[in-house]
């Protein structure tokens, strides 16, 4: 009797509130709705986390799935420098030797080739995934800057836009990529060129958490503690410059711990690279014009790297930073 007494008093008690909030318009007030916004993002962030947490590489289909609710090739081809023919026959040789990611951005200047490699191949679009990023100097006029990029595409919608660094008016421009996602043009959006200090200060500003974010990572520059955050937040991290850029990458393929792990598995030291990104979690988009080299990033699966090989690669660490982003 006394339980059944208590159940009654608090369900008079929810009455006498819910009754007192209508009556003063409360539930239809901006404030309210506001409340009832914040709590659906805090949920949908929450979700978001969990899904990716049990959503880790999956090495049969070469996938990841995003926050976003969206599978994500885990390796690809990034496009930093091709122009024209090269583009294009870069993007038809990835997309016909069974790459299905492609990277491309404002300032590439590439985006229309990239969009005729894809069509050249007739593949159907829904199998390929399409990056894409807004440059600084779009930010002021974002929603504009999109429409421009799904333009020089001609795919339809775009899979995956990033912001390709903080610079003034960022947060107006990545709540221009919610609303574009909102709308069905992106389906994804992330950023690029974040650290640990950046997207403190960063995302409690914005609704959507970023689903990828997008730095420079390769064995002289590893950013293990970066990579654990990003992934602690439920984000998927990605790596350009993995064989470490122009100018480095002659001396890392040569780099001795590097070639002999090469040698031990009968297969490139790029491969060795490549797949020290996956094994650790990081997608990757190694730049390459050469068909031969296309195709052989895209092969990383018929070895696996041991731990000691994993800590022997981690040991080459030391914080030196091939770009100025």
């Amino acid at each position: 009797m006394r339980k059944a007494a208590v159940h009654l008093l608090l369900y008079l008690l929810l009455v006498v509130v819910q009754l007192a909030c209508i009556s003063s318009g409360a539930f239809a007030s901006e404030k309210n709705t506001l409340r009832c916004d914040i709590d659906a993002t805090a949920e949908a962030r929450s979700a978001n986390r969990s899904r990716v947490t049990s959503g880790k590489f999956d090495f049969e289909t070469k996938t990841v799935m995003l926050n976003s609710g969206y599978a994500m090739p885990i390796l690809g081809l990034g496009t930093y420098s091709l122009l024209g023919d090269s583009c294009v026959n870069s993007v038809v040789t990835e997309l016909e030797s069974g790459g299905r990611l492609i990277d491309t951005a404002y300032m590439y200047h590439n985006e229309d080739f990239v969009g005729k490699g894809i069509k050249k191949t007739g593949i159907p679009r829904e199998d390929v995934f399409i990056t894409t990023k807004l440059y600084p100097d779009q930010y002021a006029d974002a929603p504009n800057a999109i429409d421009e990029a799904l333009k020089k595409l001609d795919v339809g919608y775009i899979d995956l836009m990033l912001l390709h660094h903080p610079g003034k008016g960022d947060i107006d421009a990545y709540k221009a990529m919610e609303q574009a996602a909102a709308d069905g043009k992106i389906r994804s959006i992330g950023l690029s060129n974040w650290y640990i200090k950046e997207l403190k200060e960063f995302l409690p500003k914005i609704t959507i958490l970023p689903a990828v974010v997008q730095n420079e990572i390769h064995p002289y520059y590893q950013e293990n503690e970066v990579v654990d955050y990003v992934h602690s937040l439920g984000i998927v991290m990605e790596g350009w410059y993995p064989l470490g850029g122009r100018g480095h990458t002659a001396e890392l393929l040569g780099d001795k711990t590097i070639t002999e792990i090469a040698k031990a598995h009968g297969v490139s030291s790029a491969q060795v690279i490549l797949r020290w990104n996956l094994q650790k979690g990081v997608v990757v988009i190694p730049g390459s014009s050469n068909p031969d080299h296309i195709r052989e990033n895209l092969d990383l699966f018929g070895f696996e790297l041991t731990d000691e090989e994993m800590t022997a690669i981690k040991a080459l660490g030391r914080d030196e930073k091939h770009d100025w982003y």
